[in-house]
């Protein structure tokens, strides 16, 4: 491209509002395609399986680039009556992923010194729809995030527009990445995000506020490397395109220095840095796990659980004439009646505390479940008295500087320490099963509906690095709502982090084991809790990228028996007739009732410790 000096953007006095609405959404911003139009002179289109998918090949400063492109809806496209009621224009579907897989699939017989892979990000996010979440489209999200940490080819990305959530992340993960000026990256669309923390998908200001998704913020968190100039016009197509041309040769120009191995290994070591502690390393990890394990487990009753006691007979209510005779002073809890639950649920029976407790809160009479907290996940999974507590004490503080954390989160994160009995979202620990001693990664539902934050995601690596150490088997329980909104990108970034440690325990060759807890959604579902080697999901557990609530908000029709895990657990098993398409997701292995879980996992266990090498 030939060069000039457009009149630049040179970040305008804009509110984050003015410049969400009237730069990074702008419905008449260049897309993909005209980007890459002017880009490259020569440019062969390979056959999209939708319409938010731009792919094919060209050749640039004498290299063959494969092009990955997400293509947000043009002005004109929006205009036609016939797209008003398609409400996941610009979003890759689950087809678009599996599409993208299979190119890099083929990419990987190419020659890794004549080609670079170069991905353009404009999204809202990853589509939502139903027919996504029930082809696994958070499953793809994290075959495409390991799939670009691991590909042995070297990689571009530019955030052109709009960076939403696990869809903009999934083609982010590369080596050299850069944002233009104006563009927003976020862990989630605003009016997402707003509907999720507020309960009002209008308070878009307070939801930008919170995320910091400017270029400036991005490359201060090293989440990308460059903030590359625009023109002001939003119609001068080349002063897009030629900031964008040159920062892809000086890339492929500094890229061409290092060997693929090395850039291996800083691809790896720059998604595990997202949210390491002030003052971290082996000394300092080491220090940690000697000198505050919780070394004995003590079971608390959760805070939801409403405890029913009757001290005379009188208090006894005639809807439970039907039922034996109460005990006088014994603890019950009613089903389906936790605190909090907007409408009673279950069929309303009075059952001792005490059973209900051992038979991991499931209803003996109609089978319905709470919703487990991380000390009734250890209860059910392992050997009594065997679990130990690492790395209790870790939290955000030690992790985000103060001055990033709000007021509003501080306030948050106190309503949690009251409602949980572990002081973060992700319990890790060390125990045994039938006494084969294993590695848990436990998410706890009651502190902040088990969301991803950067404390999650260093206590999720220590732990994968601990059983590196011991060769032990790794064991996930995912319980989660999703990412931790209030932490921002760094939360979003947990999705790498996890995925490249998942990504270290397979290379040791241990066996990590993801289970299914209810719900798993949103980015644990889109990153280390569908890699596992076995994924086992407890009896109607909701598995699906974005929440139905969230969905409904955005207006997509939702029928939730069709994401829940028995439904796609009997997916699963027509994914071996279409490997072509699934690639390596596998869906749901099986669907497990609590209480048979732990004799579950004892068989992969014994296996793998059977068929290890005897010790010289």
């Amino acid at each position: 491209m030939e060069g000039r000096h457009p009149a630049t953007f040179m970040q305008k006095n804009l509110d984050l509002v003015e410049l969400f609405k009237r730069r990074a959404r702008h419905p008449q911003r260049p897309r993909s395609s005209e980007l890459i139009r002017s880009i490259f002179t020569h440019f062969k289109y390979f056959t999209p399986a939708g319409e938010a998918l731009v792919c094919g090949e060209a050749k640039f400063s004498g290299k063959r680039i494969l092009v990955i492109g997400q293509e947000k809806p043009t002005f004109e496209k929006m205009r036609k009556a016939e797209n008003a009621k398609k409400l996941n224009l610009g979003m890759l579907s689950a087809d678009e992923h599996s599409q993208i897989l299979g190119v890099l699939k083929q990419a990987r017989y190419m020659d890794p010194e004549e080609l670079y892979i170069f991905c353009l990000i404009d999204t809202y996010g990853a589509d939502i729809s139903m027919v996504s979440a029930r082809r696994f489209q958070a499953y793809f999200i994290s075959h495409l995030i390991r799939e670009f940490l691991t590909i042995p080819i070297r990689t571009v990305s530019v955030v052109i527009g709009e960076g939403g959530s696990g869809g903009a992340l999934a083609l982010q993960v590369t080596d050299r990445r850069a944002q233009l000026e104006d563009a927003l990256y976020a862990t989630a669309p605003p009016e997402s995000m707003a509907s999720i923390i507020f309960r009002d998908a209008t308070r878009i200001r307070d939801a930008l506020t919170i995320s910091r998704p400017t270029a400036q913020d991005l490359k201060k968190l090293e989440v990308i490397d460059q903030v590359l100039p625009v023109p002001d016009n939003l119609a001068d197509l080349e002063g897009f395109a030629l900031p964008i041309a040159r920062y892809l040769q000086k890339s492929i120009q500094e890229l061409s220095r290092f060997k693929i191995k090395k850039l291996l290994e800083l691809r790896e070591k720059q998604a595990l840095a997202y949210g390491l502690p002030k003052h971290h390393g082996k000394l300092h990890e080491l220090k940690e796990i000697l000198e505050k394990p919780f070394k004995k487990f003590f079971y608390k009753i959760p805070p939801d659980i409403r405890v029913i006691n009757f001290t005379d007979q009188t208090q006894v209510g005639d809807e439970y004439n039907r039922l034996p005779a109460l005990e006088l002073n014994q603890d019950y809890v009613q089903c389906g009646r936790e605190k909090g639950q907007e409408t009673p649920g279950g069929c309303g029976a009075l059952i001792k505390l005490e059973e209900y407790l051992q038979n991991a809160q499931v209803c003996p009479h109609c089978g319905q479940r709470a919703v487990l907290d991380a000390g009734g996940w250890i209860q059910c999974l392992t050997d009594e008295d065997s679990f130990f507590e690492i790395n209790r004490d870790l939290d955000v503080s030690q992790l985000i500087d103060k001055e990033t954390m709000t007021q509003y989160y501080r306030d948050f994160l106190d309503k949690q320490k009251e409602r949980s009995h572990f002081k973060e979202s992700l319990v890790t620990g060390e125990a045994t099963i039938f006494g084969h001693s294993v590695i848990l990664a436990i998410s706890d539902f009651y502190f902040s509906g088990g969301s991803m934050g950067v404390a999650f995601g260093e206590k999720f690596r220590q732990a994968a690095d601990r059983a590196v150490e011991k060769r032990y088997p790794f064991i996930s329980l995912c319980c989660s709502g999703g990412a931790r909104l209030y932490e921002g990108i760094l939360a979003l970034m947990q999705m790498a982090k996890t995925i490249a440690a998942v990504q270290r325990l397979k290379r040791q060759g241990l066996p990590f084991i993801s289970i299914l807890g209810d719900p798993s959604t949103g980015g644990a579902i889109a990153s280390y809790a569908s890699l596992g080697d076995i994924i086992i999901a407890e009896p109607n557990a909701l598995v699906i990228f974005t929440g139905p609530r969230v969905m409904k908000s955005r207006g997509f029709e939702v029928d939730e028996k069709l994401v829940r895990s028995d439904s796609l657990c009997e997916i699963s098993g027509l994914v071996y007739q279409h490997l072509n398409y699934f690639q390596e997701v596998r869906g749901i292995h099986t669907v497990v009732e609590r209480k048979a879980m732990k004799r579950e996992l004892a068989k992969y266990i014994e296996f793998y410790f059977r068929t290890q090498p005897a010790p010289k």
